[in-house]
C-alpha cells in the first residue's frame, strides 16, 4: 500500500520540472511572434537577388536616356532632314479652296452721277490708283424713220466683276437695233477700253453698219501694253472715233450728266497738261 501511494504522489522534483515546461511553453508564444514580425521585415526589405534571368530583364529596360530617342536626331535642323510628313510633295488636290462665291455682277444705269464721283473718276491724273470702276457717260442721237425717235442720255458704272461698262451698254441700253435708222452713239469715259472690250466693241460696230460710235477718254487704260494699242488701233480700222477729253469735254459731262446742283465746274490745275499727255500718246499709238 505504502508503494501504490508513492506511485501517485508526485514528488517535488518532478511538479517543478512540470512548471517550468510550462512558462517555457508560455515564453515560446511571443518569440514565436517576434520571429514572425522579423521574418516579414526581412522580406519587406530584402532585394530580389541577382540571377541570370533578372540580369536579362534589367539589360532589356530601357535605362534612364540611354536608348531614348534623342531629340536632336529626328528634328529637322535648319537644312537638315527632314520629317516623313514633309518629304513628299503635298497634292495640291488635298488643299483645293472652295471658289469664293462672288455677289452678283451689277451695272448701275443712271441719268446724273454723283459729283464727288466725277471729280475723282474723271481726274485725268496719269497714275489711276484707287480708280477700279469704269464710269460712262452716253449719248444717244436716232435719225430716220417715219415718225420721231427719241435720244438717250444717261451713265453707266460697272463694279469690274463681270461684263464692263462698254459691252453692259449694247445689252441694257442699245440691245435693240434697227438696221434702216441712223444712230449716232457718243461716250464720255473715265478711261479707255481694255483689250476685251476693244475687241468686242470691234465686232459690234462691224455688225451694226448705220452705227458711229465716237469715245471720248479721260485716261487711257495700261497704255504702254502691246495688247492695248493693238486693240485701240483695230477699234479705229473699224470705224470708230478715239478722243481724249479736253477741259470743255469735262465741262459739258458736269453740265449733263452729273448732279451739279447747278454749280458751275472748275477744272483742276492739271487739268490741261494732263490732257496733252494723254493726247500725245493717243497719237503716237494711232498714226
Amino acid at each position: 500500500m505504502a508503494d501504490r501511494k508513492e506511485s501517485k504522489t508526485p514528488s517535488k522534483g518532478g511538479l517543478i520540472k512540470k512548471k517550468e515546461k510550462k512558462e517555457k511553453k508560455v515564453e515560446s508564444k511571443p518569440e514565436k511572434e517576434k520571429e514572425k514580425i522579423k521574418c516579414k521585415g526581412e522580406k519587406m526589405t530584402k532585394k530580389p537577388e541577382k540571377t541570370p534571368e533578372n540580369q536579362q530583364k534589367n539589360e532589356e529596360m530601357p535605362q534612364g536616356n540611354e536608348e531614348m530617342p534623342q531629340g536632336n536626331e529626328e528634328m529637322p535642323q535648319g537644312n537638315g532632314e527632314v520629317a516623313e510628313g514633309a518629304k513628299h510633295p503635298v497634292k495640291d488636290e488635298e488643299f483645293e479652296l472652295e471658289p469664293m462665291e462672288l455677289p452678283p455682277f451689277e451695272i448701275i444705269v443712271g441719268d446724273r452721277m454723283n459729283p464727288t464721283f466725277f471729280k475723282f473718276q474723271f481726274k485725268n491724273v496719269e497714275y489711276s490708283s484707287g480708280r477700279n470702276k469704269t464710269f460712262l457717260c452716253y449719248q444717244v442721237d436716232i435719225q430716220g424713220g417715219a415718225g420721231e425717235t427719241d435720244g438717250l442720255r444717261g451713265y453707266l458704272e460697272d463694279e469690274h466683276s463681270g461684263s464692263h461698262a462698254e459691252e453692259a451698254f449694247f445689252q441694257q441700253v442699245l440691245a435693240y437695233y434697227d438696221k434702216s435708222l441712223q444712230y449716232t452713239v457718243t461716250w464720255y469715259m473715265s478711261s479707255s477700253p481694255c483689250t476685251a472690250c476693244a475687241a468686242k466693241l470691234v465686232e459690234i460696230v462691224r455688225a451694226r453698219k448705220t452705227m458711229r460710235l465716237i469715245i471720248h477718254c479721260s485716261r487711257l487704260f495700261q497704255w504702254e501694253e502691246p495688247e492695248i494699242q493693238v486693240g485701240l488701233q483695230a477699234l479705229v480700222r473699224a470705224g470708230c472715233k478715239i478722243r481724249m477729253m479736253r477741259p470743255v469735254d469735262f465741262t459739258y459731262v458736269w453740265s449733263t450728266f452729273v448732279e451739279n446742283e447747278e454749280d458751275n465746274f472748275t477744272p483742276w490745275e492739271d487739268c490741261q497738261d494732263n490732257y496733252d499727255y494723254y493726247d500725245e500718246r493717243l497719237c503716237d499709238i494711232l498714226k
